[in-house]
């Protein structure tokens, strides 16, 4: 399919229109790099006093690549003719609101070269090596949708996000702090791990026909829907149950119990995809789900907090 080309019938975008520019970071996806900084900190509090400028500056720069993939998804999914007009998702400043193709792809190479910034920083006040898994995430994020061959547009976007996302982000907040990573701070990572990793089916789930047509290979697909809504029940389930396991094995304390409060999220979000096969009907259980591993991560936060202080 031949990209698409921007012509002056295109709306015209506000530019004091400041919601366009801040749907077009897709602020609700920014807890999924919010809550890997947050616990990997709560982590490391019970080891060592915080050095809340690296904090911060871990937490900026996690933001701004969140932000800046989220971009390159805008524009990549523009390019490739799956984003126009009636699509139903979170994107949009480009096909609804007249935004520029390379505006947003120029933007999103800008935010980068902000948390190249705020890497160096960090670099100077824990370890270099970090610049080499830095620019290795940087690549994650737009290779996600980028590039000849999308991971998003293989099975192995779940695994890609959950891991980068999730684990890496936890592991290198944690080492910034204590100058070392622990077998607990891994064991902590995996829920949210599998918890960003059905953000991404959720989303795979609802775009399962549309990302068919365009010849994906997403799991969603492989799996077929069913399948794939059994597969994020069964995501949801094993992330509880890994925080009681290690609660029972005497790893974590037992506040991070305090994690069944987000049960009600998982739940609605499972049984928001059964029986539905029309993109706008599953946006809910999308929500669900992005909720679920916000409310998650925060809670398990709070637990290690309660578990040093109590």
């Amino acid at each position: 399919m031949q990209p698409q080309t921007q012509t002056s019938s295109s709306p015209a975008v506000n530019n004091k229109n400041w919601r366009v520019w801040w749907q077009l970071t897709r602020p609700h996806t920014l807890t999924a790099a919010f809550v890997p900084v947050l616990l990997g900190t709560a982590l490391a509090i019970q080891d060592t006093n915080i050095h809340f400028g690296l904090f911060f500056a871990m937490l900026i720069a996690s933001l701004l690549i969140q932000a800046a993939t989220n971009m390159f998804n805008e524009y990549y999914d523009y390019k490739r003719g799956l984003d126009h007009e009636n699509s139903v998702g979170i994107g949009g400043a480009i096909v609804r609101h007249g935004v520029r193709a390379k505006t947003v792809l120029n933007l999103a190479f800008g935010l980068y070269g902000l948390s190249i910034l705020l890497g160096i920083y960090i670099c100077m006040n824990s370890s270099w090596w970090l610049a080499v898994i830095g620019l290795i995430c940087m690549a994650a994020g737009y290779f996600y949708t980028g590039g000849p061959l999308p991971i998003a547009y293989t099975p192995f976007g779940e695994i890609v996000a959950g891991f980068f996302m999730g684990m890496l982000i936890i592991l290198i907040s944690f080492y910034i702090q204590t100058g070392t990573v622990s077998a607990v701070s891994i064991l902590v990572s995996i829920p949210i791990v599998i918890l960003v990793g059905a953000i991404l089916l959720a989303n795979n789930i609802r775009d399962l026909d549309g990302d068919k047509e365009f010849g994906r290979k997403t799991l969603a697909i492989l799996l077929g829907r069913n399948g794939a809504i059994y597969l994020l029940a069964g995501m949801f389930i094993v992330s509880y149950t890994w925080v009681f396991i290690l609660i029972l094995m005497g790893y974590t304390s037992a506040w991070l119990a305090i994690v069944v409060i987000s049960a009600p999220k998982a739940i609605k979000a499972t049984k928001g995809f059964i029986g539905k096969t029309i993109p706008i009907q599953m946006m809910p259980a999308m929500k669900a789900t992005a909720q679920t591993n916000t409310i998650f991560g925060f809670l398990l936060s709070i637990g290690l907090f309660l578990g040093y202080f109590l």
